[in-house]
């Protein structure tokens, strides 16, 4: 249901993101700043602490107008941030904020909701693979965007080779006909979907879980709203945390009632399920939110990753990679 989601996709998806969230009343006092927040797919648990927080009135509380705009296979958040079509977006993983700097792209990421990246390879069960290193020689079903993205990191590790590589286009019909294969998938959807759908328990492995050092879910904003309006930005975090905090570890079902309406294409059990999984797997809350709270970024992290992805040759060595992202916005 979702993959990397990287430059390039057309601008006029736009349409894409009408009809977009409104949040609760706000309560009477000064004007709000407005907010259009883009997201990088359709309504879904991976974006529930943003509709909880405009559901709930965060955002109102911390002087904010926000609209969420719907994203889509065609939505390219980075564009319409530069665009000026939206205010703050979604940065889906570290690769795609990475090359947003090395581009010169006026963007940062102000906080990284995902502390780790949800990106999964997914195996057949009965095929004696235990470890990531068991894959190595098996076809492995990969999205184009992948192969510059986190196949870089499973090269570098595991010796994995190009010629593994077939191209996934986002069925899972080929992975289920080829038990030898492996395939790309997002930790909250595709295992899931192969239960539900084939009947078939996979093997998972999440990438975070063995080393890969990305964050994902990262809140985009432009350099001129960092500059300009400082003070929103802050307020748009803070309460995105909230937000956050109260989809995991209270009460879901204001989200969820925004999610279905926006998305009718999906269903409870799988908004259900998702929100587990970025619990028990503390998507959000692990990593380095167990002490800088949700959003938290750090130099050492961003360096590890930047450094891994330069030495496959990925980034230029000399490049300033803390373009990409600021800690002005984070919980000291």
């Amino acid at each position: 249901m979702k993959a990397l989601r990287f430059l390039g996709v057309a601008l006029c998806a736009l349409a894409c993101a009408c009809s977009p969230a409104k949040q609760a009343a706000a309560p009477a006092g000064p004007k709000l700043t407005s907010i259009r927040f883009a997201t990088d797919w359709k309504a879904q648990a991976e974006h529930g602490g943003f509709y909880e927080a405009l559901a709930n009135g965060e955002y109102a509380r911390r002087g904010l107008d926000v609209r969420i705009l719907q994203g889509g296979p065609g939505v390219n958040v980075p564009q319409l941030l530069a665009a000026g079509s939206a205010d703050l977006g979604i940065g889906s993983n570290s690769f795609v904020v990475m090359n947003l700097a090395q581009e010169g792209v006026p963007l940062k990421a102000v906080a990284a909701v995902f502390q780790k990246d949800p990106q999964v390879l997914i195996a057949h069960p009965d095929q004696g693979i235990g470890t990531l290193a068991d894959l190595k020689g098996h076809p492995i079903l990969l999205a184009d965007a992948s192969i510059t993205a986190f196949w870089v990191w499973l090269k570098a590790k595991y010796g994995f080779t190009d010629d593994q590589v077939r191209k996934y286009t986002f069925n899972n019909g080929p992975f289920l006909a080829d038990k030898r294969a492996a395939q790309q998938g997002y930790l909250t959807s595709e295992p899931y979907t192969i239960e539900k759908t084939a009947s078939l328990k996979p093997t998972v492995f999440l990438l975070a879980d063995h080393g890969y050092p990305g964050y994902a879910a990262m809140i985009l904003a432009t350099d001129s709203l960092i500059s300009n309006n400082p003070e929103a930005v802050k307020a748009f975090v803070a309460a995105s945390a909230q937000g956050w905090r109260d989809y995991l570890n209270g009460d879901p079902k204001p989200a969820d009632a925004l999610i279905l309406k926006e998305n009718p294409e999906i269903t409870q059990d799988v908004l259900d399920q998702a929100r587990a999984k970025l619990k028990s797997y503390a998507i959000v809350e692990g990593g380095d939110a167990t002490t800088g709270g949700i959003g938290a970024m750090t130099d050492a992290r961003w360096k590890t990753f930047f450094d891994m992805a330069a030495g496959q040759g990925v980034y230029p060595r000399a490049m300033d990679y803390k373009r990409a992202y600021t800690l002005q916005f984070l919980s000291k």
